[in-house]
C-alpha cells in the first residue's frame, strides 16, 4: 500500500507535491495543538464552570475584534509579494514586522480605553481584556511566519508551535491544579504569546536568515498600507460579523453563562477550521503564480478548489450535528448540556470559513481586495442587528441563527452583486454539486 502511495505521488506535479508537503507538515502541526488543545481546554472549561468560563471567552473575544488593526491585513500581501519577487524579502519583512508592533500598541490602548468606558466598575474584566490585549504587540513577531509560508516550509514553523503548545498546556494544568482564579489563565496565554514569538525567531536563524538584516522602508510601508487598508477594515468587519455574537451573548444578559454554553459549541465547531486554513497556506502563494503562467489553468484548479471546500464542509458538519450530544456530554458533561443543541446548529456555519477562505484568494489574486471590505461590512451590519433581535429573545441559539444567516448572506447570495464576484457565486454553486465536484477532484490528482 505505501509503495501504491509513492507511485502515486511521484506522478505528480513537482508543484502539486510541494503543495502536499506543506499541507502534511501543517496538518500535523494542527491535530497536535488541537488535540493538545481540547485536552487541556475541556479540562480548563470544567474547572471554570459555564459563568467563569464565559468571562474569559469574552476578553478574548472582546481583544479579537480590534486584532485587524494589530494584523494590518499584512499577511496575505507579504506572502503575495515575497513569493513574487523573493528579493523583496528583507525590505518586506522588516516594515510589515515595524507596522504590525505600531498596530499591536494601538491595539492595547484602544481595547483598554473602550473596555473602561463600557465597564467602569467591573475590574476583573478590564484587567483580562489588559492582559489579553499585550499579546498583541507580541504577535508581530508573526511576521517570520509570513516568510515560511511563502516559501511552503511549514514544517520549521511546526516544531516551534509544537513545542510552545506543549509548554502552554503544562502551565495550564499547573494553574488548574494549583486551582487558581480566572484572571492566571490570561497571564498563561500572554506568556505563551511571547514564549511563540522566541520560538519563531529561533527557526528563522535556523534557515540561515538573520532579523538584523531587515530593515525598515517607508516607501515598502506607503505601498504595502495603501494595498492594505480594505483589508484591515475588512478584517475588522469579518471579527466583528464572526465575534460580535459573543460579545453580545456577554454584554446583553445578566450574567456570562450563556456565553459559556455558546463560546464551548464555538470552539468544538472552529476545531475544524484549521483545515481549510492550511489549504489557504498553501496553494494560495501556487495561484498567484499560475495567475500570470496560465490563466485557463488558474480557473479550472480555482472551481476544483472551491469544489474542496463544500465537499470537506458537508463531510464535517454532517456528522458532528448528529453526534453533538454525545460529544458534549462525553468531552465537557453536564454542566455544558445545553451547548449541545447549539453545536448541532452551529456546525453548518462551517461553510463560512471554508468559501470565505476560497474566496480571499480569488480576491487576493485577482488584485480586487476592496471587495472584502465591502462584503465584510455589509456582513457586520447584519450580524449586529440580527443578534440584537434575536439573543434577548432566544440567547444562544439566537446567537447561533443570526451566524447562520450572516454567512449565508455574505458568503453566498451577496457574490451576484458585484459583476467581479459572479464568477465566485457561480463557482461555490457548482461545488454544491457534490458528485461533480468529487470527480473534478479525482482528476487533479490522477
Amino acid at each position: 500500500m505505501f509503495d501504491r502511495l509513492t507511485r502515486l505521488i511521484q506522478k505528480l506535479s513537482p508543484g502539486l507535491r510541494q503543495v502536499i508537503a506543506n499541507v502534511s507538515w501543517l496538518l500535523v502541526d494542527k491535530i497536535f495543538q488541537l488535540g493538545l488543545g481540547l485536552v487541556v481546554g475541556i479540562w480548563v472549561a470544567r474547572y471554570l464552570q459555564p459563568q467563569s468560563y464565559g468571562l474569559l471567552t469574552y476578553a478574548f473575544t472582546f481583544v479579537s475584534l480590534f486584532r485587524a488593526i494589530a494584523e494590518l491585513g499584512l499577511g496575505t500581501l507579504v506572502i503575495r509579494d515575497i513569493a513574487r519577487d523573493p528579493s523583496c524579502k528583507e525590505e518586506t519583512l522588516g516594515t510589515a514586522f515595524v507596522i504590525r508592533l505600531i498596530g499591536g500598541i494601538a491595539t492595547l490602548l484602544l481595547t483598554v480605553g473602550i473596555i473602561s468606558l463600557l465597564k467602569p466598575n467591573d475590574y476583573l474584566t478590564r484587567w483580562l481584556v489588559g492582559i489579553v490585549a499585550t499579546s498583541t504587540i507580541l504577535q508581530a513577531f508573526k511576521t517570520i511566519d509570513y516568510w515560511f509560508q511563502s516559501q511552503l516550509k511549514s514544517k520549521y514553523i511546526v516544531v516551534a508551535n509544537n513545542f510552545v503548545s506543549a509548554v502552554y498546556a503544562v502551565l495550564r494544568i499547573v494553574l488548574i491544579r494549583l486551582q487558581m482564579t480566572v484572571i492566571a489563565f490570561a497571564w498563561a496565554s500572554l506568556a505563551e504569546s511571547a514564549l511563540r514569538g522566541l520560538a519563531m525567531v529561533i527557526a528563522y536563524y535556523i534557515n540561515g536568515n538573520h532579523l538584523k538584516r531587515w530593515r525598515w522602508s517607508f516607501q515598502r510601508a506607503k505601498i504595502l498600507l495603501q494595498e492594505s487598508w480594505p483589508l484591515v477594515f475588512s478584517g475588522l468587519a469579518v471579527y466583528v460579523y464572526s465575534k460580535i455574537d459573543q460579545v453580545m451573548l456577554g454584554s446583553l444578559l445578566p450574567d456570562t453563562t450563556q456565553l459559556g454554553y455558546y463560546s464551548v459549541a464555538v470552539k468544538l465547531s472552529e476545531i475544524f477550521d484549521f483545515i481549510p486554513v492550511i489549504i489557504y497556506q498553501s496553494v494560495f502563494p501556487k495561484f498567484s503564480a499560475l495567475k500570470q503562467k496560465n490563466p485557463d489553468e488558474y480557473i479550472e484548479k480555482m472551481q476544483i478548489y472551491f469544489d474542496s471546500m463544500a465537499l470537506l464542509w458537508i463531510l464535517i458538519a454532517l456528522p458532528v450535528s448528529l453526534l453533538s450530544p454525545y460529544l458534549i456530554g462525553l468531552l465537557y458533561g453536564q454542566s455544558y448540556a445545553s451547548s449541545a443543541s447549539i453545536l448541532s446548529l452551529y456546525i453548518w456555519a462551517q461553510f463560512g470559513s471554508n468559501f470565505g477562505l476560497a474566496r480571499s484568494v480569488y480576491l487576493a489574486v485577482e488584485s480586487i481586495l476592496q471587495y472584502s471590505l465591502y462584503l465584510s461590512g455589509v456582513g457586520a451590519l447584519i450580524n449586529i442587528v440580527i443578534n440584537w433581535i434575536l439573543i434577548p429573545r432566544f440567547g444562544a441559539i439566537g446567537a447561533t441563527m443570526a451566524t447562520l444567516i450572516t454567512y449565508f448572506i455574505v458568503i453566498v447570495i451577496m457574490n451576484f452583486y458585484f459583476s467581479e464576484l459572479r464568477l465566485v457565486g457561480k463557482m461555490i454553486f457548482r461545488s454544491f454539486n457534490f458528485y461533480k465536484g468529487a470527480s473534478r477532484l479525482m482528476e487533479l490528482i490522477r
